[in-house]
């Protein structure tokens, strides 16, 4: 007769510490796994059916069962390990190499990485990746972000928000912006093997370069149909041209909000605006472009109509350009705006204020 498992004994704080872990997305993977364990043996289940749930091994659900019926939750975590102790002080190690990565890097290089901050505190390139990985600092990856110094940035931004969340009744609210100096690039491209025999895509790093396109471009927000222009020149006069398309797909009456940054063929507008009293433009702040919702097309168009293609001509890239409009306007939707928060700069805060 098999034998059966006992049952831990629990409280009610107990399930919904566990239950907290056991659907934690931030906690350790194996405290999750660990809570798992712990409240489908308090339900009764068996270890084999747990281990099978979990696809652990039975042996490994018992033993976690027994230290919990054992030790309670502090049962669940990891027991000190054996070993030689270290023979420096942590905590003025990892004071050491915080205030250094502060300092300007040795000469030659542009930035710290791990064997130069040991060479310089003249300890083991071990202890410095050890407290780096505690500390959560990864030296060679890198994130870069656009700052608004515009003093009229929390203006601006809560004008365009407030266009793209509660536009104004019977208006319609329109994103403008161009893609400039699209270039037609012809090279060969097809599918290689790399040295680990996985199959990409791949194109020939020379190419012939045949010109370049501007692409003007008007996303309607409400409905995620794109307007669009292509020219060979980027100036004020196309850009009124465009305007003029688009004010000819509106009727004369109907209010029309017009989103766009503050490049200078944008701006000096007044006397095309006196005669259509109908158009209102919003300016995004300085430094602030991704605050215009067409910039989310042009990303799309990019990636889907430009990335890895070959153009024989001008026109080869125009035609790629408006097959690809036509194509997405067929099933064209509105993005949705999901920012919680819309900052104009950002904390310059130190490794040493960041870590403590």
């Amino acid at each position: 007769m098999p034998r059966i498992a006992e049952k831990p004994q629990y409280t009610d704080e107990i399930i919904e510490i566990l239950s907290s872990w056991a659907s934690s997305r931030t906690i350790e993977a194996r405290m999750v796994e660990r809570a798992k364990i712990i409240l489908k043996s308090i339900d009764g289940q068996t270890d084999a059916t747990i281990a099978k749930e979990l696809g652990l091994r039975p042996n490994t659900v018992g033993m976690w069962r027994h230290r919990f019926i054992k030790n309670g939750l502090k049962g669940l975590f990891d027991q000190p390990r054996p070993g030689k102790p270290w023979k420096y002080d942590i905590d003025e190690t990892r004071k050491a190499i915080l205030e250094l990565l502060e300092k300007p890097p040795p000469k030659g290089q542009a930035m710290w990485d791990g064997k130069a901050v040991a060479k310089e505190l003249s300890i083991s390139p071990d202890k410095v990746w050890r407290v780096l990985r505690n500390e959560g600092i990864c030296l060679q990856r890198q994130r870069s972000w656009c700052v608004s110094t515009d003093v009229n940035f929390t203006t601006k931004a809560a004008d365009i928000v407030g266009l793209y969340l509660n536009p104004p009744e019977d208006a319609i609210v329109i994103s403008v912006d161009e893609k400039p100096s699209i270039q037609a690039i012809e090279r060969p491209v097809g599918y290689v093997f790399t040295s680990n025999r996985k199959i990409v895509q791949g194109f020939k790093s020379t190419y012939e370069r045949h010109g370049t396109l501007n692409l003007f471009a008007a996303l309607e927000v409400a409905t995620g149909q794109i307007n669009s222009k292509i020219t060979e020149k980027k100036r004020r006069v196309e850009f009124l041209e465009f305007m003029d398309q688009i004010a000819g797909e509106y009727s004369k009456t109907q209010e029309i909000h017009v989103i766009m940054d503050n490049y200078c063929i944008h701006e000096k507008c007044d006397l095309w605006l006196a005669k259509h009293p109908n158009f209102t433009f919003h300016f995004t702040p300085t430094s602030a472009s991704w605050l215009n919702m067409v910039e989310i097309w042009f990303g799309i168009m990019t990636r889907k109509a430009l990335k890895g293609g070959s153009f024989k001509s001008l026109e080869d890239l125009s035609k790629a350009i408006n097959d690809f409009i036509s194509v997405y306007n067929e099933n064209a939707e509105p993005f949705i705006w999901r920012k919680r928060e819309v900052k104009g700069s950002q904390l310059k805060n130190t490794i040493v204020n960041l870590c403590n």
